[in-house]
């Protein structure tokens, strides 16, 4: 069956050999044009590529651009924040626009100074007149405490839980309120190491730390506590940083603790910014402290402070402290003396 594929050449048409110069320019022709139109093709592909990459880049700048600028600008209003609010510590700097802000607020007694039977604000100093019970960390005044005690009730005026007897059932019914976050029973356990009562050693850096959680948990007589240890190096291993001091009375006093402003307007004072201690000590006055009247009366008498000053001083201690009283107080008082 060989024989059928061989081919006899001289038996081919001349015309089919003259063709084949014809059909090789053409293939050589549709060759070239296939390779031409793919490289166009791969020129459009890379300039795609390169489109959606330059696009993409351009993109990418663009956010980078705007994640720069947010971020410069956020710098900014942390650099804004540190000079105005003081170092990297939280401790602010006592610059002059912090003032108004300061004189503005806590003109009115906190709410943990409030008997939580009779909802009255405590007289001053008020852990004399009042008491904090363990069993639930409530503030009670005498005056409640005596007339639950007049109707056969010596329990807890409040939560009417039997008191704790001895210093070791006391010191482990505030232990447990102080590992459920109990910010009044973490102060109290702070105090209590502080002057290493409740069968504790006297630990003061403990009960600086005590003290601190507390404050930053919202506790004011936490603030004013570790604004007297560090104002006057109270306590041992506690060096003076009256600025931290300051700091913590502040925070104390804006939400109206009245020792806390008193102390303020002392600081003032010393600096001799006689005529912002008398706006403290005003503030505090009003609240019924008497220690802050007193110091108007002295400044009056030393020409820091005017007539119209004391007076007015004066009508809101008056109005406050007669806010404060009430007849089972009054008892109370009769009964301690």
């Amino acid at each position: 069956m060989w024989h059928v594929l061989l081919v006899d050449f001289e038996e081919v048409d001349e015309s089919l050999l003259d063709a084949l110069p014809t059909v090789g320019s053409v293939v050589i022709f549709l060759a070239s044009a296939f390779a031409y139109l793919a490289s166009i093709a791969i020129a459009i592909g890379m300039v795609g590529v390169m489109y959606g990459y330059s696009y993409s880049y351009s993109n990418r700048e663009l956010r980078l651009g705007r994640t720069v600028r947010a971020r410069t600008a956020a710098r900014r209003v942390c650099n804004a924040a540190r000079r105005r609010d003081g170092p990297a510590n939280g401790i602010p700097q006592r610059v002059e626009a912090a003032v108004p802000a300061l004189l503005t607020e806590g003109h009115e007694r906190a709410e943990g100074d409030d008997c939580t039977i009779c909802f009255q604000p405590t007289e001053f100093p008020v852990n004399r007149h009042s008491k904090v019970y363990v069993c639930c960390t409530r503030r009670v005044c005498n005056g409640c405490t005596l007339a639950a005690r007049q109707r056969g009730m010596y329990d807890c005026p409040f939560c009417r839980t039997p008191h704790p007897r001895g210093e070791a059932a006391t010191l482990r019914m505030i232990r447990r309120r102080v590992r459920k976050g109990d910010v009044e029973a973490i102060k109290y356990l702070g105090s209590k190491y502080y002057f290493g009562s409740l069968g504790l050693p006297k630990y003061v850096p403990r009960a600086i730390q005590l003290w601190t959680e507390a404050a930053e948990l919202g506790s004011l007589e936490a603030h004013h506590n570790l604004g007297d240890s560090y104002y006057f190096g109270r306590g041992a291993g506690v060096e003076v940083d009256k600025p931290r001091g300051i700091h913590h009375w502040e925070q104390a006093a804006m939400r109206g603790n009245a020792p806390s402003r008193h102390n303020l307007g002392y600081a003032e004072s010393m600096e001799r910014n006689n005529e912002l201690a008398v706006q403290h000590y005003m503030i505090s006055a009003k609240m019924g402290y008497k220690e802050s009247l007193d110091a108007i009366k002295r400044r009056f008498m030393e020409g820091h402070a005017t007539k119209a000053q004391y007076a007015e001083a004066l009508r809101g201690y008056q109005d406050a402290v007669g806010e404060m009283r009430s007849s089972h107080r009054e008892e109370a008082k009769r009964i301690e003396t």
